[in-house]
C-alpha cells in the first residue's frame, strides 16, 4: 500500500538539513530503485524552486510499504527525523487516484 510522509522542519534547521541530505537522499534512491518511490521533494519556506537561506518547512514522500507500521519505522529511521531536522513526521495511508 502507499503511504504519505509528512516531515515538518524544525526552525533554523536548514544546516542540519544540508549535512543529512546525502543519507537522507540515498534511502530515497534505494526506494526508487525497489520501484516503491511515487514522489519525494522538499517544500521551500518562500516562494522559489531555489529558496536560498529561507530554507524548506518540511519534505513530502510518497511512497509503497509493506504496512503503515513499516512506513513509521523507515521514517524514524531517516536522518532528518535522527538529526533533529524534522520536528514531527505524520505517516498515513495514501490512496493514489490520478494520474
Amino acid at each position: 500500500m502507499l503511504y504519505v510522509l509528512i516531515g515538518e522542519d524544525a526552525p533554523g534547521s536548514l544546516d542540519k538539513r544540508m549535512a543529512a541530505r546525502p543519507e537522507h537522499v540515498a534511502r530515497l534512491q534505494a526506494l526508487q530503485a525497489d520501484g516503491r518511490l511515487v514522489l519525494a521533494g522538499p517544500c521551500p519556506a518562500i516562494d522559489s524552486p531555489d529558496p536560498g537561506p529561507a530554507g524548506f518547512t518540511g519534505s513530502v514522500i510518497v511512497a509503497e510499504f509493506p504496512s503503515l507500521a513499516d512506513a513509521e519505522a523507515w521514517a524514524a529511521a531517516d536522518p532528518y527525523i535522527t538529526t533533529g531536522v524534522f520536528t514531527r513526521c505524520t505517516v498515513k495511508p495514501f490512496r493514489k487516484t490520478l494520474p
